[in-house]
């Protein structure tokens, strides 16, 4: 057990040292330029990745500002969708649960926008339609994918591919969800060195 234990974890740890950093920092360069426009950031994903999407988004909306609560100024606006499991249901049983996230998504977007695609296979139809629909209003996605990238990594103007073998759910979701935590916490660093320097 315990050598079982020590191999997922060599795996996870040469997983974190082949980061694919270039577009790591691509996709922090887009959340950015989406912040100074005054962009809003819609995050997608199903099953894990739809869990992560939303852990990430209750991060980073509180955790950026964390200590800056009280400043009058502008913040990420970070929105997971659907926005309520009654959305999802009433656009998968209504009209297909392939448009689970382009539907809600056409209700928003705007060319400010920025929109992250979480799938581990990068081949669901739902994800795929939704980054379409992006891509048509000339919106930058970030996509997370696992495993070869499937048809997401190619669409995609930021390609953070975790690869691995096929079907290695649990090592690409708990990357990707580093990669969330990282996104975070660069920014809160960034605004908390900003808000020092301003009052010192």
């Amino acid at each position: 057990m315990q050598e079982y234990i020590r191999q997922f974890a060599d795996q996870a740890i040469a997983l974190l040292g082949s980061l694919p950093t270039v577009e790591i920092a691509k996709a922090m360069n887009i959340l950015q330029a989406a912040f100074e426009r005054d962009g809003r950031i819609y995050v997608i994903g199903n099953g894990g990745s739809l869990a992560l999407a939303t852990h990430w988004v209750a991060d980073f909306n509180k955790t950026v500002f964390s200590h800056n609560l009280n400043e009058e100024q502008r913040r990420f606006q970070a929105i997971r969708l659907p926005t309520t499991e009654e959305e999802l249901t009433a656009w998968a049983n209504d009209i297909g649960y392939d448009m689970v996230f382009a539907g809600p998504l056409q209700n928003y977007i705007q060319e400010t926008d920025v929109l992250i695609a979480i799938s581990s296979s990068g081949n669901s139809e739902n994800i795929i339609r939704a980054v379409n629909l992006a891509r048509s209003h000339q919106v930058p996605v970030i996509g997370l994918s696992g495993f070869d990238g499937g048809r997401l990594n190619p669409l995609c103007d930021a390609k953070i591919l975790v690869a691995t073998p096929m079907a290695e759910y649990e090592l690409v979701e708990g990357i990707h969800a580093v990669i969330l935590h990282l996104f975070t916490k660069y920014f809160k660093d960034c605004f908390d060195s900003v808000a020092r320097l301003q009052k010192s």
